[in-house]
């Protein structure tokens, strides 16, 4: 296997990370906050290890093979926590590495939950940079990947692959073209999100960073109280609005802008993720409204907004909905499986896996009621290949499997049944908040111990990474030459 490749990349990608600290270093420094230090540091320290993996293993040509693309992209979301978690560990914060780390992971992973108890008095580079890894994280990444990797004369169609980003029909020419249209609606999105919630009531400082991480679907705030802080409704729908839109996948963006306004609304996986949204909005406001806990106008946007923030994966608080309910808790712990659209900023495990999974159980039961009849799965109106349909299984039995054993292991790190299996379903599905009095949406995750902090950010970045992506590393002839 060659690393060169790898190592070149990496640098690339640290370096345009330590460019991003430079955010925070202005605003710190401008406000006066000695954290702008903290921020430079970890800035050099971050760009000398870039600058030593760039020149270390410069070449002309680069190849890199698919299992080097699948190593590629592990290694390059494992850097970025890693150094991405700099600034929280070098700050005044206190942090231990494994808190720091966990910071970052969240970040990075768009999961949105946090291991700092007190948000409402960090400085503002601290709360900048948890948004910037937020917006990174939420397709950044790929974007990188995709423009960066034709450069070096490597397709960046295979990190397209790796990062499960769904079946992509060739809008553009080059992947180069496509990261540049996704990056320009990503950007501009971002902007008009920031100018939203600002005529929403919130401070510019305050509209940028939600921006940033609604669209990312990351539910990183700078508040204690996420958005129920402000206690707006004009807020809580220009949110749910930006949620929504990270939920898309991109490419159909793209599609749209380039004049196929239709695009979004034949896809199917879109008309069944809002099919999806509208049942569970209005099932939880028929529930409030006849237990009498708000009235219909109320109701209605509670139900929306904790729909939202829960099948989009960003992890946003408006209230503390465990107290909604037993009905609206086991709605909360059955949407944090799900995520929205592939190919969008979400986790979880995706709606047209779920699409693909019933009309798999419809072609079972067909056969047993005619075994001698021919019934063929199909998606968006084409045949789904029997390969794809045993990789969606395997994908669902890995992601059970997956939530059963971190729930495990952080019992067995002090944990008890519900934080365990709520904070272990909401890493991997990349939401934030769990269930109970300790990671639950009024809670956070900052007393949890160093091991349990640990398991969740392999957790994380497993999810993120759509399980076989990191799990194929684990094989044993995928290191043999």
């Amino acid at each position: 296997m060659n690393f060169k490749p790898i190592f070149f990349i990496n640098g690339i990608i640290l370096l345009i990370l330590s460019a991003a600290m430079l955010f925070p270093v202005l605003i710190d420094f401008s406000d006066g906050n000695e954290d702008w230090k903290v921020f430079a540091s970890a800035q050099i320290v971050t760009a000398f290890f870039g600058f030593a993996l760039l020149f270390s293993t410069q070449q002309q040509k680069f190849t890199l093979s698919l299992r080097e693309t699948f190593l590629m992209t592990c290694a390059s979301w494992v850097i970025l926590c890693f150094f991405g978690a700099l600034p929280f560990f070098f700050s005044s914060l206190d942090l231990s590495f494994a808190a720091a780390l966990f910071e970052a992971t969240s970040g990075i992973t768009t999961t949105g939950g946090t291991a700092i108890a007190d948000l409402d008095n960090l400085p503002r580079g601290i709360l900048l940079w948890r948004s910037i890894l937020n917006w990174v994280g939420g397709i950044g990444v790929l974007i990188i990947a995709l423009a960066v990797l034709p450069l070096l004369q490597i397709s960046g169609m295979q990190i397209y692959k790796t990062q499960s980003f769904g079946e992509i029909d060739k809008v553009l020419p080059s992947a180069t073209q496509i990261a540049i249209y996704i990056l320009l609606i990503y950007i501009a999105l971002t902007l008009i999100g920031t100018v939203a919630y600002h005529f929403a009531g919130m401070n510019v400082f305050d509209s940028l960073n939600h921006a940033m991480s609604s669209l990312a679907t990351g539910g990183l705030s700078t508040k204690n109280a996420s958005i129920g802080h402000y206690q707006s409704a004009p807020i809580e729908i220009v949110a749910i609005i930006f949620m929504l839109l990270g939920a898309l996948p991109f490419v159909l963006y793209v599609k749209f802008v380039r004049g196929d306004s239709g695009a979004i609304f034949r896809d199917s996986q879109v008309r069944a993720f809002f099919k999806l949204f509208t049942l569970c909005v209005a099932a939880l406001t028929l529930y409030m409204v006849l237990n009498d806990k708000f009235y219909f106008l109320d109701a209605l946007r509670k139900s929306a907004f904790m729909v939202t923030t829960l099948i989009t994966t960003t992890g946003y608080a408006s209230g503390d909905y465990t107290a909604w309910g037993p009905f609206v808790i086991g709605m909360a712990f059955f949407l944090t499986f799900l995520g929205s659209c592939s190919g969008s900023t979400s986790g979880g495990i995706k709606v047209f896996r779920l699409q693909i999974l019933w009309k798999m159980m419809q072609q079972q039961l067909n056969k047993l009621m005619m075994p001698h009849g021919i019934f063929q799965v199909r998606y968006n109106m084409k045949p789904v290949d029997i390969s794809l349909q045993a990789a969606i299984a395997g994908f669902f039995f890995v992601y059970i499997m997956s939530w059963i054993f971190f729930g495990l292991a952080l019992q067995l790190a002090g944990l008890d049944f519900v934080t365990a299996f709520t904070a272990s379903i909401a890493s991997i599905s990349n939401v934030g908040p769990g269930l109970g009095e300790i990671v639950g949406p009024a809670g956070n995750y900052a007393s949890l111990n160093n091991t349990a902090l640990s398991l969740l950010c392999a957790a994380m970045l497993l999810g993120r990474l759509e399980f076989f992506t990191a799990l194929v590393l684990l094989v044993p002839r995928f290191w043999r030459n």
